[in-house]
């Protein structure tokens, strides 16, 4: 299993974003990339696809980054929300309390 290992210079570039905003965005807690032993920043490629997702709502929609705050933890809930779709793995009765314990998040998040 190979891991593709996409330093902040690489991953600036490929997003058209400056060093610097990526430095930002981990310091709101939008990303979390890994560390190498040396403390360089390493980001996944399912990190440079939240960056992509962030630039879009900034750039594209006009949100600003506290929107983008709210947004990606509503869209943390709703994933957790998928699975408890399913009939898999858990009883009608406690999916609908899981389920209404997620849609409970979404509305405290949402300030509703």
């Amino acid at each position: 299993m190979t891991h593709e290992i996409i330093l902040i210079s690489m991953a600036a570039r490929v997003l058209g974003l400056h060093p610097q905003t990526l430095r930002k965005y981990e310091r709101l807690g939008l990303v979390r990339p890994a560390r190498t032993a040396g403390s360089m920043r390493v980001y996944s490629p399912e990190e440079i696809a939240r960056l992509r997702l962030i630039k879009r709502l900034v750039d594209d929609l006009g949100v600003n980054l506290a929107g983008v705050q709210q947004l990606l933890s509503i869209g943390e809930v709703v994933d957790r929300m998928r699975p408890l779709m399913t009939e898999d793995g858990f009883d009608r009765d406690d999916r609908w309390r899981r389920l209404g314990r997620e849609l409970d998040r979404i509305s405290c998040l949402l300030g509703m």
